[in-house]
């Protein structure tokens, strides 16, 4: 049978992260700190920047902060690299500081995305920063990342923007906005800026940094995964690619039967004609694939989408099955005469490469301009190690997985510990306790998918909805082997996990909750059921109430096992789409029976780009195949409707106690005011409740929940 020949890939090849040659001005070395003033650049014998990082928060020199771990990366590459940190967006002048940069301004909102930063969920402006020096607000603008492009355009007309981090990645399309209720266009379109990096962007920048220092122009680079860019409208013609027009809703088609990944398997004694069948269904399986890489889906056009709203979901429920770089597609959607077009995901870093970026100079403090201010943020996260990227458990109300994706990456042992002996060796005010040892979960490190050749053609949300997969490998072992080296470390006193914990993939592993409940909570845990009812539930993507009871069955055997008493903190969601007041009441009754009263409690945040939040906009479910006349689903949108959904969470605040009243009183469930344990309010207003005016008195108990931003 003749060989197969595939047309060429439309995207650069994976070219190792260290393996360029490097930039001229290697010769530099590493800086003490990246250069933010013409004064530290002359210390430095600069007489310019490469390349110019734009940030709205602090310059913290340490790899949990973006803009740092950037730098250093470029830097490592042999280009000189300067920040701008919180400039005044008010004028271009902040943004002359450091003069033009010879290849690219990298423009980003920082480590939040400006408006989450900025806004509660009750679209109040928040009256501190964390990222921000002593925690002062109103130091960065409303969508920070396309005011500060415009601000660069303005300071230095032609030169080139690159935009990236998570404001840039979550609006990389149109999208809903929930503080102006209105569905904005592409951050790139607002921003005119040469190239948007979405995602893990180190392989993107790298590549990028280093054609444009070999003399290649901006608006060439169009095959690099990961990376969007507009163009004028009709650009597929003469290009190679077929369009798939996604812009209506899906269609009953012809469903092709998949090849199963374990067909090498089979009894090797196969006969001739058999295997000439097989061999050429592998090459239609290649052709496909290659078709495939050349393909490109055309979702509604931004028009379309402001307009309408189950198009606005179908057009969410695309992007998220072109979301695995095994087998994502291209995009594009139309914004007025010009296309945003955005290559597939980029491929995940190696071990060996996230070791060697985490391994960069990093000097682990703020930059010496801030001298004693209190950066919150760097507070946080100060005594903590990153183990690993990524979360597969696709929680349709965070983010993590758009940005981040769904592959985990991992660091090796050694590299975790090499951190953990700087920490101990070069940060100030180590006591000797590590606080977290972790990542967007604490136990998912080396966890992966069985099969390589199955994790490339899974289209699957999640790993672990609506159970953990058969595929997925769950074994904690080595996550507690890296546990039991990091405390045996000479100096370390204690090492706690602060990282929240995925507890149904935790009860599959009881050595593992053994381990951690003994060794590594410091009397409290971390943990998300975020409610009891299956409506919610299946509208977040999160498992049911039983696998939190055998999680908690778990913990509390082996804590006091271990002579210890400690609790779980449990979060919550109030008002999140799929949520009825029916299932906040069913919630408020559990926490309860569980004698729960929690603190500070978070009501939904719709943020841009994630599932729950094209539910709220939408309502509709973009889980399931989207028409027309697709069923609603319960979501509340109103001030006071968000409000008595966090009062239920909030049942014992005597403040919350009229509302509730009322609100019993309107669902017929008079029955539950009353003096008893069956009741959930008392039929009077207990004592504590001050009116309006002379503030409130807040009864705590344990144990307390802390909010998640």
């Amino acid at each position: 049978m003749p060989a197969i020949v595939l047309p060429p890939s439309p995207f650069s090849p994976p070219k190792g992260l260290f393996s360029w040659r490097p930039y001229w001005a290697k010769r530099f070395g590493p800086a003490p700190f990246l250069p933010m003033s013409r004064a530290e650049m002359d210390n430095l014998g600069w007489d310019s920047c490469d390349v110019i990082l734009v940030t709205g928060d602090a310059y913290i020199d340490h790899p949990s902060f973006g803009m740092a771990l950037i730098g250093r990366l470029l830097e490592a590459q042999g280009f000189r690299v300067g920040i701008i940190s919180q400039p005044d967006w008010r004028s271009a002048e902040a943004f002359r500081t450091l003069g033009r940069p010879n290849l690219y301004f990298g423009v980003t909102a920082g480590n939040m995305d400006s408006m989450v930063n900025r806004y509660t969920a009750d679209r109040r402006i928040r009256t501190d920063d964390a990222y921000t020096p002593d925690a002062e607000a109103g130091r960065r603008p409303d969508h920070a990342a396309v005011v500060y492009a415009q601000r660069c355009r303005e300071a230095f007309p032609g030169s080139v923007v690159v935009m990236g981090s998570i404001e840039a990645s979550l609006r990389r399309i149109a999208h809903y906005d929930y503080w102006s209720d209105t569905v904005r266009r592409s951050a790139l379109a607002d921003a005119k800026a040469d190239l948007l990096v979405y995602g893990n962007a180190e392989r993107a920048l790298v590549e990028i940094t280093h054609r444009l220092g070999l003399g290649e122009a901006i608006d060439t680079i169009r095959d690099l995964r990961g990376t969007a860019y507009l163009t004028p409208r009709g650009a597929l013609a003469g290009r190679g690619w077929v369009e798939v027009d996604s812009t209506s809703f899906d269609l009953p088609r012809t469903v092709e039967p998949i090849q199963s990944p374990y067909e090498d398997l089979a009894p090797v004694r196969i006969d001739p004609q058999t295997r000439l069948a097989r061999a050429a269904g592998q090459q239609r399986i290649e052709l496909r694939r290659a078709a495939r890489s050349h393909s490109v889906v055309r979702l509604p056009s931004y028009e379309a989408v402001r307009e309408d709203r189950v198009l606005y979901a179908h057009a969410s429920r695309t992007l998220h099955l072109e979301s695995n770089p095994g087998n994502a597609r291209a995009l594009v959607q139309a914004h007025g005469e010009r296309d945003v077009w955005l290559n597939p995901p980029p491929l995940p870093l190696s071990t060996p490469e996230l070791d060697a970026v985490y391994a960069l100079p990093f000097q682990r403090q703020p930059h010496p301009a801030y001298a004693k201010a209190r950066i919150p943020a760097y507070e946080m996260i100060r005594f903590s190690v990153s183990i690993m990227r990524g979360c597969f458990g696709g929680c349709t109300f965070c983010s993590i997985t758009e940005h981040e994706g769904r592959i985990i990456q991992s660091r090796s042992e050694e590299s975790i510990l090499r951190e953990v002996e700087e920490i101990r060796d070069r940060t100030p005010g180590f006591t000797g306790i590590i606080s977290d040892l972790g990542g967007p979960t604490a136990n998912m490190y080396r966890l992966a998918c069985r099969d390589r050749t199955i994790e490339q053609s899974c289209r699957r949300l999640s790993c672990v909805y609506p159970g953990v997969c058969e595929n997925l490998n769950t074994d904690h072992s080595p996550l507690v082997q890296l546990y039991r080296k990091a405390r045996a470390l000479p100096g370390i006193k204690k090492v706690l996990i602060g990282s929240g914990l995925r507890y149904d993939l935790a009860v599959l592993a009881p050595d593992y909750v053994r381990e951690l409940t003994k060794h590594h909570v410091g009397g409290y845990l971390k943990i998300a059921p975020e409610h009891t009812e299956k409506g919610p539930l299946s509208a977040m993507m999160k498992p049911g109430i039983g696998d939190y009871e055998k999680f908690k069955a778990l913990f509390d055997r082996f804590s006091q096992a271990a002579g210890k008493e400690q609790y779980l903190i449990p979060y919550f969601i109030a008002a999140h789409p799929g949520t009825s007041i029916d299932d906040m009441v069913a919630l408020a009754l559990w926490l309860k029976r569980n004698n729960f009263r929690l603190d500070q409690v978070q009501t939904f945040l719709p943020t841009p780009m994630a599932l729950a939040t094209t539910m709220y906009h939408s309502q509709r479910n973009p889980l399931r195949p989207l028409k027309r006349d697709s069923a609603p689903i319960a979501t509340e949108r109103t001030g006071r409707g968000r409000r008595l959904h966090k009062a239920f969470l909030r049942y014992h605040d005597p403040a919350n106690w009229p509302m509730l009243r009322d609100a019993l009183k309107s669902i017929g469930r008079a029955d539950l005011i009353g003096p008893g344990k069956k009741h959930l309010i008392p039929a009077h207003q207990p004592a504590g409740f001050v009116a309006a005016g002379g503030g409130q008195q807040r009864r705590n108990g344990l144990p307390r929940s802390r909010p998640r931003g």
